[in-house]
């Protein structure tokens, strides 16, 4: 049932709540294991800020019992399971171990929940992403990997001992070759556009003046003819009108008369030396950059941010936002199985999506149950 908050081990709760094949964009930002101990800066129930050492949740792993149960999982899926049991050969059954049998065995359900059009993004950090690589590979199939993507989360940091770690990577899988992909483009940063924008018109328009012509002969039609005096073959070219700029139904097919056209509504630039003419592409036409795999316009979370829930590892709303957007739809249902302060589902709530929360920590659930609620989210909790 879409829109759901669950308190509670995530495998259990996917093993007994959630269908196969019923997820369309699954996000996790599972612990790192970083070996340390979270605290919530205050307490999401009375907003004190008094309240400061809420235990979140503790950020250590040991080989237990719990581990043992945890590679019973696996034994079902020989690939994956021989995988583990060569890790464990070489790290030994320590901290590390343990948490990447964790993850394997929540990571195995989450693939058989997912939709065959769905899309997994994984959020970790240098601790143990490589090795998280292998279990994906393991489980989705190594050509199921799509990118790779660098979060810069802080603008500086000093080590004592190595270079700076500014950076967090998610993983980004599909579980088959058709899977929902939107384009997405951010702003251009006023340094791109100072740059290659940096022309403007008489009414104050910026445009960029891009190439009339590209190289190699064409027997296109008039392509490769003189206009306006100006032989585009004498430097072995051809006129080129790059509609895709433009948006114009208007513009002739025939190269010659689609520069009579242009020239006529002003889309021509004409330097004042050379004289060999360039198109106007207007910086309020264009949707900006296609989103890349290394995010550095999306700073985390600071002191003074209106979003700050005082959850620790909280991450940032746009940042999320963008996940969202790129692998699914409206109506679509997002699992975050590790969903802390519920940033996730907030956006996916904000984007009208549905979506499915699940955490063992009560903070953390009451933490996203009032930004939810704020938002003026309808959903049901289940303990």
């Amino acid at each position: 049932m879409p829109n759901m908050l669950y308190e509670g081990d995530n495998l259990s709760v996917i093993e007994k709540y959630l269908e196969e094949g019923s997820i369309d964009l699954i996000y996790l930002d599972p612990p790192f294991n970083s070996q340390k101990h979270y605290s919530i800066r205050w307490n999401p129930s009375t907003s004190s800020s008094k309240d400061i050492n809420n235990p979140a949740f503790l950020d250590k792993f040991f080989w237990d019992e719990s581990s043992e149960e945890d590679l019973k999982e696996l034994s079902s899926k020989p690939s994956l399971n021989k995988l583990i049991g060569s890790l464990k050969d070489t790290i030994g059954t320590g901290p590390l171990m343990a948490y990447l049998v964790m993850m394997a065995a929540r990571l195995n359900v989450i693939h058989r929940i997912l939709k065959d059009t769905g899309s997994l993004y994984l959020h970790c950090d240098p601790t143990a992403c490589h090795y998280l690589k292998l279990i994906l590979d393991a489980i989705f199939g190594f050509d199921k990997f799509r990118n790779s993507l660098v979060w810069k989360r802080t603008s500086a940091h000093s080590d004592k001992h190595g270079w700076g770690r500014i950076h967090d990577t998610i993983l980004f899988y599909t579980k088959s070759d058709e899977y929902q992909w939107n384009k997405v483009f951010t702003e251009y940063s006023p340094q791109y556009i100072e740059k290659f924008y940096r022309y403007k018109d008489p009414k104050g328009r910026r445009f960029q003046a891009d190439n009339l012509m590209a190289q190699g002969a064409s027997s296109t039609g008039s392509s490769s003819l003189p206009w306006r005096g100006i032989d585009p073959t004498l430097k072995g070219n051809h006129w080129a009108i790059r509609r895709t700029f433009l948006h114009d139904p208007n513009i002739p097919e025939d190269s010659l008369e689609a520069l009579d056209y242009l020239d006529s509504i002003g889309r021509i630039y004409w330097p004042k030396k050379g004289r060999i003419p360039r198109l106007k592409r207007y910086l309020d036409e264009m949707e900006g950059t296609a989103i890349q795999d290394m995010i550095t316009d999306i700073p985390p979370i600071s002191g003074t941010s209106k979003e700050k829930s005082g959850y620790p590892t909280q991450k940032p709303l746009r940042l999320l936002a963008r996940i969202i957007l790129a692998s699914s739809k409206e109506g679509d249902l997002i699992l975050d199985p590790f969903c802390g302060s519920g940033t996730a589902l907030v956006a996916a709530q904000t984007l009208l999506r549905n979506w499915i929360g699940i955490d063992k920590s009560p903070l953390a659930i009451e933490t996203a149950e009032k930004r939810l609620l704020k938002l003026g989210a309808s959903f049901k909790k289940l303990n």
